[in-house]
């Protein structure tokens, strides 16, 4: 000790800051314990940072939530309750709805706490799932990247085979009509999935997101029509619900779990939300816009998947409204405002995966390309999309392999690694109750992962081979 130094006083500046947010010295922390403003500072506020030109209101962030999640996919219900019945859809539409909205919940209360260690005022679905793994156990830091990069091909290849089921859509819808009224030009759903390729190509063309807004508005306008015509239908004259199935067969439970979450998950849209409002605080919590938009979305998915699996039974479609009269204006405008709603739509939803393509490839092409590049990539990618609803026109078999495959990755798998990561070290709960239920939430995503995938495949592997052999025998039958 000094002589200058009085006896009993210690000394801190040769103490340091034992407070470091992670081993990369871009993140250590370089003030001084003895200083009063470390004392006296705040913990990071992520919400006092965020600088957002036009945030929307708390009501506004409630209808962006909900129009990402009610969308074509409600029609789709009363097919996954054939595929489970009466009573095990009922429930089993609550449960999962559940369980997709926790893992909202997780993933966007981790992306907030995540904020306040890289004192960011916002992240991103990729940058949430990166950050998790960076702020997390040492050994598992150096994953981040891949986190980050595997959820953007994951988001890009989710939206992709949204792209393709669309198509299915609209090509089904055109059918049903225009087989009605003309029908001596009978086509195939393979010629109508061709026939959308050059106005998808043309209106895929937009590249700015304000052009697309009044295809969006309008869209949103048919689809309310839509519906309403749709839920007319449906109860009109109902059958008795002792008439259909309380519990299908097991082995179909997994194509409801496929066909529920590609309905009801909205995943890739809740960070943008999220991040874009005045009074973030508000988006969790009771009631909070997560929790009154998702209570909203499970009641109207079950309803109309309850009654119009009442109505139809087992003849249900991939798409209700197939289901409705071939003989009545009514009904078949009801088809035609769905096919031209998920048209304009398709424009929206393309916009997604083409800005994550364009960031991974805008750098490494010249300047002077730039525009030719983007014409190729978008009219590849539309083509592709209808390529691919042309191979596999099967609209319910095609949803359920949507959903199994992607969404499930997406809306359960990674929410329930990316919490456990990032709790590893913060503490599990008692009994470690956080990692026991990300584990059953983790078997739930594998169910529908690999028995949903498997017999989505398989029933399009008899799909194809049962019309395979038709058409072979009725060119036998032609030939002799």
């Amino acid at each position: 000790m000094g002589h200058d130094e009085k006896k009993g006083t210690i000394i801190l500046d040769n103490f340091n800051s034992t407070a470091n947010l992670t081993a990369n010295p871009g993140f250590q922390s370089t003030l001084s314990l003895g200083s009063k403003d470390v004392i006296n500072e705040k913990a990071y506020n992520p919400f006092e940072h965020r600088k957002v030109s036009h945030p929307n209101s708390t009501i506004g962030s409630l209808v962006h939530l909900l129009k990402s999640s009610l969308g074509s996919g409600i029609l789709a219900m009363p097919a996954a309750f054939k595929n489970a019945g009466l009573a095990v859809g009922a429930f089993g539409t609550i449960i999962i709805g559940f369980i997709c909205t926790h893992c909202v919940y997780v993933l966007v209360k981790t992306s907030q706490e995540v904020c306040v260690e890289a004192k960011k005022p916002s992240m991103g679905f990729a940058e949430t799932c990166g950050a998790a793994f960076e702020f997390g156990p040492k050994k598992l830091r150096p994953w981040a990247n891949f986190a980050r990069t595997f959820i953007d091909y994951t988001l890009t290849c989710t939206y992709l085979a949204a792209l393709c089921v669309y198509v299915v859509f609209i090509a089904e819808n055109f059918k049903e009509v225009l087989d009605e009224y003309y029908p001596e030009y009978k086509l195939s759903v393979e010629a109508y999935c061709a026939l959308t390729l050059v106005p998808l190509v043309l209106i895929c063309q937009i590249r700015n997101l304000k052009w697309l807004v009044p295809f969006s508005a309008v869209a949103n306008i048919f689809l309310v029509i839509c519906f309403a015509i749709t839920m007319y239908y449906i109860f009109d004259d109902l059958p008795n619900p002792a008439e259909r199935q309380m519990v299908a067969s097991f082995t179909q439970w997994p194509l409801f779990i496929s066909t529920v979450i590609f309905a009801m998950e909205g995943i890739g849209v809740v960070m943008p939300v999220e991040n874009e409002m005045a009074k973030p605080q508000q988006f969790l919590g009771c009631p909070g816009v997560l929790n009154v938009a998702m209570t909203i979305v499970i009641s109207l998915y079950g309803i109309v998947g309850f009654f119009g699996y009442i109505k139809y039974g087992d003849t249900v479609r991939g798409s209700v409204t197939l289901n409705l009269p071939q003989d009545e204006i009514l009904a078949q405008s009801a088809k035609i405002l769905m096919a031209l709603a998920i048209l304009f739509t398709y424009s929206l939803q393309f916009y997604v995966p083409m800005e994550m393509i364009w960031r991974e490839l805008h750098s490494k092409i010249s300047i002077k390309y730039h525009n030719f590049m983007q014409i190729t990539i978008r009219t590849t990618a539309v083509v592709g999309s209808v390529a691919i609803a042309a191979a596999f026109p099967d609209l319910e078999l095609f949803i359920n392999l949507s959903g199994a495959v992607f969404l499930s990755s997406l809306g359960l798998l990674t929410p329930a690694i990316v919490d456990t990561v990032h709790n590893w070290n913060r503490g599990l709960g008692k009994y470690n109750w956080i990692l026991w239920k990300n584990i059953l939430v983790i078997m739930l995503s594998f169910i529908a992962l690999f028995a949903g995938s498997y017999v989505s495949i398989v029933g399009i592997v008899e799909k194809y081979n049962t019309t395979h052999n038709l058409e072979s025998n009725m060119n036998s039958t032609l030939r002799t």
